[in-house]
């Protein structure tokens, strides 16, 4: 049993009781930990670091939080950008980790400029006290702090006592918040089912009540946070909530209508997504937007198909079919025109995978699309059954199988030659490369690099390499530089 210390309302666990560590910390964060508390400021890591490490998951990414106003963190840093329309916040910049550094701040005051009835918020550029930071934040799991000083993890909201209890509560009244930002009903639904915890009643409560609400956030914000339900192989839980909820109703309303006519609860969309997430279990690449949408509206689709006769339709009658289903969702939300076209393009590529690929068949893999395709068909196969698994599986192969000749070729290989026995025995790559094409003759393919990458700079009017021996160049290379 956890024992805490309480002081000036906050329920203090100390550095013995909880499993927060700087070993679990980033490098980068712990700089900018350090620096603001070394320069006088409180600093704190704040929201989904100090939760996730208290679950014993990896944190995706850290976030600090002080006392220090934005300018004031600017000037610590030498790569630091101030960003931020609704509350203004620091970006602390290290290669390619970005730490979000923000400034405690409180709730704003109200009725300056809302409407009568109208609660969303449009500008809460008021700094606070910690306390007053903790309470305005979304739910009590997301409203812990570590300090970096005393390594004690800070709870001002309850958020410890939920996540012994595995419970996302709502701080303050769920009505309220929600109405404050609608796009929290949304957070609340996708960290549920991530993290495996159940949404308080009262909170669940709230979301039936005001779903209607979402209306009124941004169109991007939806959209973005449409796109993160699918990570973490939670989707399918994801989705059903949200339809369960009748949120989907207004986020996606011609696939509500379509989940609720063909089987509510036992609809093959919530298998679709399913499957999709043992995918995602098992795959380490992020998966592409238009791979997200096209399994969400893969078994619409196919019903479109199968109601207007078209399944053996030809690829443009395909198509259209395709762009009409997922047009709604473009309508509403303008999805970028890349994610929607290859969407529309792994759909159609389903029937690729009705035949088995004839013998010496290769495929393209560009931008991704054929191994989207073959994620696409293999879901079709095990929910729908209309393709024989066996098919897909001859595809991937068909794919490996190029994928190991690319490697063969980079090992030293031509594209044209084979490797002779001096490769089997264990010579260099470029050496046998170069030995087979002066001794037999082989025609060879010229590699053309560019030069600002350290490649070969030819030199002379003609600018061409020795065509038979490309030991002259290499031995002019030294000089060269």
């Amino acid at each position: 049993m956890f024992s805490f210390f309480r002081k000036k309302g906050a329920v203090i666990r100390h550095r013995p009781e909880h499993c927060v560590s700087r070993k679990l910390i980033s490098r980068e964060a712990l700089k900018v930990l350090y620096r603001l508390s070394d320069a006088g400021y409180k600093a704190y890591l704040v929201g989904g670091g100090v939760r996730d490490i208290l679950l014993g998951r990896a944190p995706k990414d850290f976030d600090v939080a002080t006392d220090a106003t934005p300018r004031e963190i600017k000037r610590l840093f030498t790569r630091c950008f101030i960003i931020g329309r609704r509350f203004r916040l620091a970006h602390v910049i290290f290669g390619d980790v970005i730490i979000e550094t923000s400034t405690f701040r409180k709730q704003p005051d109200a009725g300056s400029d809302v409407p009568d009835g109208e609660l969303y918020q449009s500008d809460d550029n008021t700094f606070g006290t910690p306390e007053e930071d903790a309470k305005r934040r979304d739910f009590t799991v997301n409203g812990l702090f570590y300090d970096i000083k005393t390594f004690d993890v800070i709870d001002y909201v309850g958020g410890l006592r939920d996540l012994d209890k595995r419970i996302l509560r709502s701080i303050g009244d769920p009505d309220t918040r929600f109405r404050e930002d609608p796009v929290r009903m949304m957070r609340a639904i996708r960290l549920a089912c991530k993290l495996g915890l159940d949404i308080e009643r009262k909170t669940l409560r709230a979301i039936r009540r005001n779903y209607r609400e979402i209306e009124k956030a941004s169109t991007p914000r939806i959209l973005e946070e449409l796109f993160r339900m699918f990570p973490y192989s939670a989707s399918s839980p994801s989705f059903r909530l949200t339809w369960e909820t009748k949120l989907l109703s207004i986020l996606m309303p011609h696939l509500s209508e379509f989940i609720d006519g063909h089987g509510g609860k036992r609809c093959k969309v919530w298998d679709c997504l399913a499957e999709f997430d043992r995918y995602t279990k098992k795959s380490d690449a992020e998966p592409s937007n238009g791979l997200r949408i096209a399994v969400i509206y893969l078994a619409q689709y196919l019903d479109t198909l199968v109601a207007e006769g078209a399944e053996q339709a030809h690829r443009g009658r395909r198509a259209e079919i395709a762009d009409r289903v997922i047009r709604t969702m473009n309508e509403k939300y303008q999805l970028p025109r890349i994610a929607l076209q290859h969407a529309v393009r792994l759909l159609v590529g389903l029937s690729d995978f009705a035949q088995k690929p004839q013998r010496g068949r290769t495929v393209k893999d560009r931008d991704g699309q054929f191994s989207d395709t073959l994620v696409v068909a293999r879901i079709a196969a095990r929910v729908f059954g209309d393709i024989p698994e066996g098919n897909v599986d001859a595809w991937a192969n068909v794919k490996r199988e190029v994928i190991d000749s690319r490697r063969g070729r980079r090992g030293g290989a031509h594209a044209d030659t084979v490797p002779s026995g001096d490769a089997q025995n264990g010579a260099a790559p470029e050496a046998v490369a170069s030995d087979t094409g002066a001794e037999d003759g082989a025609p060879r393919r010229r590699r053309h690099r560019r030069g600002s990458r350290g490649g070969r700079k030819h030199h002379g009017q003609g600018g061409a390499a020795p065509a038979q021996n490309d030991a002259p160049a290499n031995q002019q290379l030294p000089s060269a530089l």
